[in-house]
Order: C-alpha cells, then sequence, then structure tokens
C-alpha cells in the first residue's frame, strides 16, 4: 500500500452525523389560492388533507401539513398575516389574468413564501410564464388530478429550502433532474419520490431504535429540478460531490434559446468530471440512443409504455438504491444481494476478488452506503481509491475493518433496542423491554454518551476507553414477573432473606425476555456481571450505593450459562425485597412498591489467569478529595485502585490512595516499611468454575480470596508489583529480582507505562462539568492484551456525591480542644447539631480486631432501640466503619448503624487506618448528611478524650460497647469549608462558643473542573 491504510484505521475517528440537525425548514401551513368552484373540485373525491395524511401515513412520513384556503388575493394575504404560511398553491387558468396578478401581489408582500402553480394547459402556460412572470412563481405543475403532486410539490419545496445545509453540510444524497417539459417532470417527480421513500424506509431498518430510525429518515436522498441548463450546471456544480445522479432531457433552453443538443453538453461535462457517473438521458426522440450510450450515457424513451416502470427500475440500479448486488464480471453473475450493513460485512468475506475490484473501481461500495444515510462510513471509504491497495485481499480487510470500526462507533452513545435476530458483537449498549433504565442504568447510557460526545474513545494512544458491552433488562420485565406470580404480598410479610431468594428462584422469567437474554449470551465468551439498576439507585438525592446484589457468571456451554444468569437475574430482583433494603427503603420514606429493579447484563473486564479471572486494575476515584494531603488539593479529587475485582475497594479492603494530580506521591509508599506494611496483600477473582455459582444472597459465593504471593504464578503481577528487597530494606520497579511482591502500581503511577492519571483527572473533570455535580466512578482496566491491541479502560459507573451546601458552620477561631470529647480535622459535612443526647462507642482498651464481627452485632442491636425510639446518636469507633475486612474495621452493613447522625473513625496506637474514602458505604453517610468524622490522637491527628466518657455512667455496657446518655443534647459543628469538627462536652452551648454561620446559595464545581 502507498501508506498503512488498514494500520491507521485504528486512530480514525468519524465525524458524527447530526440527522437532528437535517430538514430544519419544513411545510406546515400550506395555502390554496382559488375560485370556491376550483377547490371544491379539488375536494370533490374527499378532503385533499386527508388524502395527504393519508399519504404521509403510508409512507411512514412526519408532520403533515395543514391546508388552508383563500379564493381571492385579498383573502390570501389576510390569512398570511395571521397565519404562518410556509407555501401558496394557486390555480393557473390560460384564460385567467386574476391567476397571475394575485401570485405577483402575495409575492410582493411575501416575498420568502413559494409559490406554486398548477394547471391543465401546460404546454400553453410555460410561454405565458417567460412573458413577465419570472421570479414570481417558483414552481410550475401540470394537473392531471393525481393528489401525488401535492406530496411532490412540498418535499420538492423542502428539499431546495434544506439544501445547502442538508447537503454540503452533512453529505446527504441528491438526484439532479434536469427537465423543462411540466407534463414530463410533473409525471417524474412523484415517481420519484415514491422510490426515494420507499428507499427510506429499507433505510429506517439500520436504525438502531425507533428515535433513531425516524432521525433517518432525514437523511434520505433530495430531488433537485432544473429546467434550463445554465440552472443544471449551477446546481451540479454546486452538489456534484454528494449527487447519486443526474437525469436529463436532451431538447431544452441554453444561452436564452432552445438547443436540441443541450442534454448531450450537460452529459460530456459530467463526463470529464467522473467517468462512472450515473447519467440517464431521456427523450421523446428515439434516435438520441445511440449517441447517448456512445457517451457513456443510459437512455429512456419518453413515450414508452413502461415508462414509470423503467424510470424507477434505472434509479433503483444506478442511484445504489434497494439491495445491494455483488457483481462478478468474469462469471457474469450476481454472487450475493443484501439488504443492511450487516448483510453486507459478511458478503464483502466471501465474494470473489474480481468482484471486490469491479465494485471498487466504480465507487459503489460508497455510494450504496450514501444512499442509505450511512455517511460516516461512505465518506471514510469514498476517501480511499482503489489504486491506494496493492491488491484485492487489502480492499477486503480494509472494507472488514472498516466496516468494524463503523458499526462499534455507531452503537456507542445509543441506547439499542434489542433485536435477538439482528443484536451482535457490534452492539454496545441495548435494552431489553420498554420499561426504564433504573439508576445505573441510566449512567452507563450516560456515561457511553458523553465518552461518545468528547472525543475520548480512542483519545490516548493504544487506550481504548469504552463501558464493557451491556445489555439492561427493563423495569417492565421485573413488572411482569412480579405481577405473574403474584409476588409483591408474599415480600412484604417476609422478613427471611433466604425465604425470599428460594422463592424468587422457583419461579420463571417472562419467555420473551429469556429468549432475548439467550441471544445475548451467544454473543459473549467471557464472565457476566448481573448488576442491579432500580429506579432508585444512583439517582441525585438518594444513592443506594451497595444496597442491592450484584453477581458474577463465569463462561460456560449456552444452557448451563443462561440458567446462571436466569437465576441470578432473579436473585437480584429478589434483593430488592431484602431486609437490608427495606430498612433503607424505609429509611428514605419510600415503600417496596414504589421502587422498581432493571437489571444490567455486562460483561466483566479482566483476563483469565489460571482458574480465576480478574482485571489487573479495579479502581474508584472521586472528583472532590475530603481529606487532601501535602500538595494536594480538595477539587483535585482522589482515587483508590486494587490489583483484581472491584469488591475489595467498595467494601472498604486495602487499596493504594493516590491523586491523579500527584500521582508519584503516594502516602502509603513513603517508606519500604510502609509500602509493606500499608499495600494490598490480597485480592478477589472470579471462579471458573461453572458449579462456583449457586443462588446465595451472598454476592461472593463464587469470588476466590487469593493472596499476593498465590498470584506469582498468574503472570498478572508484573504490571502492577514492586519487589521488596529485604537485605537492602528497599523497593525495586517490577518482580525481575528477588523478594517480597508489593502492589504498588510503580509502573503507571510512575514510569508512566499506562496513562491512568491523566485519564482519571479527563474523566473527573469532564464528568463532573456534565453532572454539574462532585462524582464518584468506578473503573477496571485491562493491561494483559495481546500485542497490537489497545489496553482496556473500562467505565462501570458514574454517581453524583451528594453534598449539602445550604449552611457552612465555621468553628470558633480560638477553639479550646479541653472544651472537646472529640475534634477532627479530617471531617465531612456542614452544619451544627444540637439534638443528639447519646454516644455509643467501642471501648479502646478492650478493642481486639479478632472481635470485629461480635462488635457489629453488638452496635446493631444497639442501633436497633435508637430505631424504635426514633432518636439519632453519634457512634466512635476503631478503624474503618462498613469494612468487608473484618481486620480493618468494624464490618457492619448500612441498615446496622442507619439511625447515627455522626459516625467517627478513630486510630488507636496499634491499629492505624486510612479513611473509607471511595466504599460503598462512604457514599451512604455522604448521601444521608451523615457528620463523619476520622481521628489519629497517638499520631497527633484530632483529639478523643475517652476518659471523659469512661466516667459517665453507662446507659448500657458490655465486653464491647459503651453507652453514655446525657441530661442535655451536646453540641457538634461541622465546618465543612476546613474540614473540621468538634464535638462538645456537656454544658458547651452554641451561644458559649459565638459560632459564626453563613448562609451560602448553591455553589458551582471547584474552579478547576469547569
Amino acid at each position: 500500500m502507498k501508506e498503512n491504510i488498514i494500520e491507521n484505521l485504528k486512530s480514525y475517528a468519524f465525524k458524527e452525523v447530526t440527522f437532528d440537525k437535517l430538514m430544519k425548514k419544513r411545510i406546515n401551513q400550506v395555502l390554496i389560492v382559488c375560485s370556491n368552484y376550483d377547490f371544491y373540485m379539488l375536494e370533490e373525491d374527499g378532503r385533499i388533507e386527508e388524502r395527504i395524511f393519508n399519504e404521509y401515513t403510508s409512507l411512514n412520513l412526519r408532520y403533515p401539513p395543514n391546508f388552508v384556503h383563500a379564493n381571492s388575493a385579498r383573502r390570501a394575504i389576510k390569512m398570511m398575516n395571521s397565519h404562518k404560511i410556509d407555501i401558496v398553491i394557486t390555480w393557473l387558468d390560460i384564460g385567467n389574468y386574476k391567476a397571475f396578478e394575485t401570485s405577483k401581489i402575495i409575492k410582493e408582500a411575501f416575498p420568502n413564501v413559494p409559490i406554486a402553480a398548477l394547471s391543465h394547459h401546460s404546454s400553453l402556460l410555460r410561454s405565458k410564464l417567460q412573458k413577465g412572470n419570472t421570479g414570481i412563481i417558483d414552481f410550475v405543475f401540470h394537473w392531471n388530478g393525481n393528489a401525488d403532486i401535492f406530496l411532490a410539490i412540498i418535499k420538492l419545496t423542502e428539499d431546495r429550502m434544506n439544501a445547502e445545509v442538508d447537503i454540503n453540510g452533512v453529505g446527504v444524497k441528491a438526484i439532479l433532474l434536469v427537465e423543462d417539459s411540466l407534463k414530463f417532470y410533473s409525471r417524474y417527480i412523484p415517481l420519484i419520490y415514491k422510490v426515494i421513500l420507499k428507499q427510506t424506509q429499507q433505510i429506517m431498518s439500520e436504525g438502531l431504535n425507533e428515535q433513531r430510525k425516524m432521525l433517518l429518515m432525514r437523511g434520505r436522498p433530495k430531488i433537485l429540478l432544473a429546467t434550463t441548463f445554465e440552472e443544471g450546471m449551477h446546481l451540479f456544480d454546486a452538489y456534484k460531490d454528494n449527487l447519486l445522479g443526474v437525469i436529463s432531457d436532451v431538447n431544452y433552453f441554453k444561452d436564452g434559446v432552445r438547443n436540441k443538443d443541450a442534454g448531450f453538453l450537460f452529459l460530456k461535462y459530467v463526463r470529464n468530471y467522473k467517468r462512472y457517473f450515473p447519467f440517464l438521458i431521456q427523450s421523446s426522440d428515439e434516435n438520441n440512443e445511440k449517441r447517448a450510450l456512445e457517451l457513456k450515457g443510459k437512455f429512456l424513451y419518453k413515450h414508452s409504455e413502461t415508462l414509470g416502470v423503467d424510470i424507477r427500475n434505472y434509479i433503483v440500479k444506478y442511484f445504489a438504491f434497494g439491495d445491494f448486488e455483488f457483481w462478478d464480471p468474469t462469471q457474469m453473475k450476481v454472487l450475493a444481494a443484501v439488504k443492511d450493513l450487516s448483510e453486507f460485512q459478511k458478503a464483502i468475506k466471501i465474494v470473489t476478488e474480481d468482484c471486490l475490484m469491479y465494485h471498487a473501481t466504480r465507487s459503489e461500495f460508497s455510494k450504496w452506503l450514501k444512499s442509505r444515510a450511512l455517511f460516516p462510513l461512505a465518506d471514510l471509504l469514498s476517501t480511499i481509491e482503489h489504486s491506494d491497495f496493492e491488491n484485492s485481499n487489502q480492499i477486503r480487510e480494509f472494507l472488514i475493518n472498516a466496516i468494524k470500526l463503523y458499526r462499534t462507533y455507531r452503537s456507542r452513545g445509543v441506547i439499542v433496542k434489542f433485536n435477538k435476530h439482528k443484536y451482535d458483537e457490534f452492539v454496545g449498549f441495548a435494552r431489553i423491554g420498554e420499561g426504564a433504565l433504573g439508576g445505573k442504568g441510566r449512567g452507563l447510557a450516560f456515561i457511553d454518551s458523553f465518552l461518545k460526545r468528547n472525543n475520548l474513545y480512542n483519545k490516548y494512544k493504544d487506550v481504548s476507553i469504552t463501558i464493557p458491552r451491556t445489555v439492561v433488562i427493563s423495569t417492565d420485565v421485573f413488572d411482569q414477573f412480579i405481577d405473574t406470580h403474584k409476588l409483591i404480598k408474599f415480600v412484604a410479610e417476609c422478613s427471611d432473606d433466604d425465604k425470599i431468594l428460594n422463592e424468587f428462584i422457583s419461579k420463571d422469567l417472562p419467555e420473551w425476555a429469556l429468549e432475548d437474554i439467550k441471544a445475548f449470551l451467544k454473543t459473549t465468551k467471557c464472565p457476566i456481571a448481573v448488576r442491579s439498576s432500580s429506579i432508585l439507585e444512583d439517582s441525585n438525592y438518594q444513592p443506594f450505593a451497595g444496597v442491592f446484589s450484584t453477581y458474577m457468571i463465569p463462561d460456560s456451554e449456552i444452557d448451563k450459562k443462561v440458567e446462571m444468569v436466569s437465576n441470578a437475574i432473579k436473585s437480584v430482583i429478589a434483593s430488592s425485597f431484602f431486609e437490608n433494603s427495606k430498612l433503607y427503603l424505609k429509611a428514605i420514606s419510600h415503600t417496596i412498591e414504589e421502587d422498581k429493579m432493571a437489571v444490567i447484563l455486562q460483561e466483566v473486564t479482566g483476563k483469565q489467569y489460571q482458574d480465576v479471572y480478574y482485571p489487573n486494575i479495579s479502581g474508584v476515584a472521586r472528583s472532590i478529595n475530603f481529606y487532601p494531603i501535602g500538595d494536594e488539593k480538595p477539587n483535585e479529587g482522589i482515587a483508590n485502585i486494587a490489583l483484581g475485582l472491584g469488591e475489595l475497594i467498595v467494601g472498604g479492603g486495602q487499596s493504594l490512595r493516590f491523586s491523579p494530580y500527584h500521582p508519584k506521591k503516594v502516602l502509603q509508599l513513603s517508606s519500604p516499611g510502609s509500602t509493606q506494611r500499608d499495600t494490598q496483600q490480597y485480592f478477589y477473582g472470579l471462579d471458573l468454575d461453572p458449579n462456583s455459582y449457586k443462588t446465595s444472597t451472598s454476592e461472593s459465593v463464587n469470588k476466590k480470596k487469593i493472596t499476593i504471593r498465590k498470584a506469582e504464578n498468574h503472570g498478572s503481577l508484573k504490571f502492577v508489583a514492586s519487589t521488596y528487597d529485604l537485605q537492602n530494606n528497599s523497593i525495586r520497579p517490577g518482580v525481575m529480582h528477588d523478594g517480597i511482591r508489593v502492589i504498588t502500581f510503580d509502573n503507571i503511577l510512575k514510569y508512566n507505562t499506562f496513562p491512568l492519571p491523566e485519564i482519571l483527572q479527563e474523566l473527573l473533570r469532564i464528568g463532573q462539568r456534565e453532572m454539574r455535580n462532585p462524582i464518584e466512578i468506578e473503573f477496571a482496566v485491562k493491561l494483559d492484551v495481546p500485542s497490537g491491541k489497545p489496553k482496556e479502560f473500562s467505565f462501570l459507573q458514574i454517581r453524583p456525591i451528594v453534598e449539602s451546601v445550604e449552611t457552612v458552620s465555621k468553628l470558633p477561631e480560638k477553639l479550646e480542644i479541653s472544651d472537646t470529647i472529640i475534634y477532627s480535622e479530617s471531617a465531612l459535612g456542614n452544619g451544627k447539631y444540637e439534638n443528639i443526647c447519646d454516644v455509643v462507642y467501642v471501648k479502646p482498651n478492650t478493642f481486639n480486631p479478632a472481635n470485629t464481627r461480635d462488635i457489629a452485632k453488638a452496635v446493631e442491636a444497639i442501633n436497633k432501640k435508637f430505631i424504635e425510639a426514633d432518636k439519632p446518636y453519634i457512634l466512635v469507633g476503631p478503624g474503618r466503619w462498613g469494612s468487608s475486612d473484618s481486620w480493618l474495621g468494624i464490618p457492619v452493613l448500612w441498615s446496622q448503624i442507619s439511625a447515627a447522625k455522626i459516625i467517627v473513625e478513630s486510630g488507636l496506637n496499634d491499629f492505624r487506618i486510612d479513611p473509607s474514602q471511595g466504599t460503598h458505604f462512604f457514599q451512604n453517610l455522604t448521601s444521608f448528611k451523615v457528620g463523619y468524622l476520622t481521628i489519629n490522637p497517638f499520631i497527633n491527628d484530632g483529639f478523643f478524650d475517652v476518659e471523659y466518657l469512661n466516667e459517665k455512667e453507662a446507659v448500657f455496657e458490655d465486653s464491647y460497647l459503651r453507652h453514655i446518655s446525657f441530661k442535655n443534647p451536646l453540641t457538634a459543628v461541622l465546618d465543612g469549608t476546613n474540614n473540621k469538627a468538634a464535638i462538645f462536652k456537656a454544658g458547651i452551648s452554641l451561644e458559649d462558643l459565638q459560632v459564626n454561620e453563613e448562609n451560602t446559595e448553591e455553589e458551582l464545581p471547584p474552579e478547576g473542573f469547569m
């Protein structure tokens, strides 16, 4: 090849076609100006408006126009002053001079409104119009009583109004008709429009959903009419790059006089432009056929008995309408006829080399694509000449890769309506059913749209940024499942999660949904994540982060996979009625009947390593950092990443924390000792044994917990690990040396082998701008890809971080720490609290990490009492509240501490834990405006006067907890601006402290994100 065209395809960026901007100018109101008698005759066999409406609906056209009538120029002007008239149609009788006068008066009053005239006397009318009526009447047509002419007039006028923008601006195709016989073009134009509109119905099959199908109709080819040689040349020169072909008479006006060779002169001009350009000569003189063929044109005899059929067949064959026929010039036969892009792609793989070369040399591939409004792909192919390739095999490879690239591009940012007969691997996001997508589903669709809108898919070299291939089972499947099996009363009365799950598993999903699910699974060769997407989930004001279940299903033979996925879908639906979900709904004042569940089926990002499957990186990033360290700034955001499945991070396990703007400054990696101690010790992978998946209320039923040491044989550590050199007490990059492997992500964060910090910077900035709110995102990265393939950054989820900026309270400048029970300089929240009398704290002197599960049960029991009493309380404990790792904190669920209004995470001398940013648990704290404080007093980070609480009489005490109840409410102030907070000792009021309070209006996201 002259250049590496196929290789360059990888980075080719298609230009999006803005179909919604096509056909902006439309005919909505038609004024017919004629005598009452003529109008009566027009309506004699039925109202013209009804006839046009029926014509529109039969052709799947929208926006049929309205018709109004005026019987004089005066009434016409009056009506045009009171109505927005888009076109005037008038009747011209050869003996009625008033018709011309009427048109002149209208044109002078409304020069921009087109006027079309109809007449029975077409032969005499042309000469009369040429004598002083130029510029008054825009179109003249022969009236033979056929209402099709009205459709032709309206569409021809719309085409002329929109031609410049739609044809040259967007690339819509057009047919140029050069004909001065009113009788013949009045016959041709309705006929051509019928062919075009039938073609448009075929175009609609390329639409990925109903909206796209209707938008594609706007991309139908247009008709341009010229009645003189000069008009024809002007239109050809203006639009030649987007013309499908020319249909021309032979004898018409040139240079002001009739020229019997005008059509041939036009044909010669076109042949000098392009050898194979379709050009049809039609003439009343049969002797013109020989000359037309000599000039490589086609010929039709105007007085043929089959003229209508002949012109229709010519348009279909030579203007690339209808099916594409792959013609082999050697075998002299059609090898394949295809009706859509999918069949076109399959045929390209099998047709002969002679066939490929035949069509490639004539640019017929791009022409057919353009006629079907597939402009981006057609434009790509039209920029490549067959001479750019060394042989037909290279042409074949290029075509196949180009079609694959375009089909992938086309589906991005679009919610495709699932069609089990057409669905394939090129569809990125599809919807099964007509119901809602739910919160996560909406979020994924939004991600897909803004990745496309901001051209982010291939922005970074050798990196693909996408959402994993996704199908959303919409809420109507949930509704039908619940209603068919009459489950709502059962779940309302049952509080046993296992019983609910078993009941749901025993029922069948709707058969139509199962067929669609099976069609999707047949196209996948990797594990599938089955995720919840409640209509309330991840909404702007009450995110249900981590409340419902997610299951992962290993790949298997199709029937087994369908069974597992079906059970997982029913398990996800059942989880919306589990006790934890019911408590959450109650906390936000919703009932189980209000929430509906969509379910997401999504390919899992990752790779198989021996008997498990996992990504090289999972992560959570937030556009706002509540705990900036060193040079970090709050609006620069924060990220947590880990090897393996993301369950480790959202569950509060040990991950690596870094700022995307300061990736080389990671606190956990500040010394060899902290690197070994504070980095990831294990990760989760999906067990690929199909028998490992069992229906369960536990999402982790088939996930393996794997130590870093055991992963040594996987070959995955080379992307993310460094080596701890024990003898030299140093960390060495990579895994080429002997020593202990530590998960540092140094190759990425320090040596830029993958642009993760840059990608996160951009996604957080654009995501926050798009949502007008601080955001949290979840992602996964596959670095272990075959040579030549791009690394994969999978954007899994986006949700808002709900913040309250209505009131910001300030702590007094001269704060006496001794006046406080707890003081924190790492606090989240705003405002003051004066209604909390109770403090529950884990006793530091008896705390043992081995007992955290028992402590969680004890906290749950106390929390239930607060719920029953409808009272808030302050909860204090060591490590991470809500961690799934019981050695890092108390592994409570949200429902177990839901009555707590202020939660404190306190480090101990031998139990230092970083804050819980990035966990689902943390997201729920911020959503419910719960005050959230972190203290590590042993390193002078905050203050906790535990002796003060120990001296108070306990309402309740066991070996783990103490509950203190004060007679009067305590005062707590959260200074959101400075991330400080204080809970004051009994008897100290706001008046004593002189707390300053500022009322602030709603703020935009930080400057750095706009």
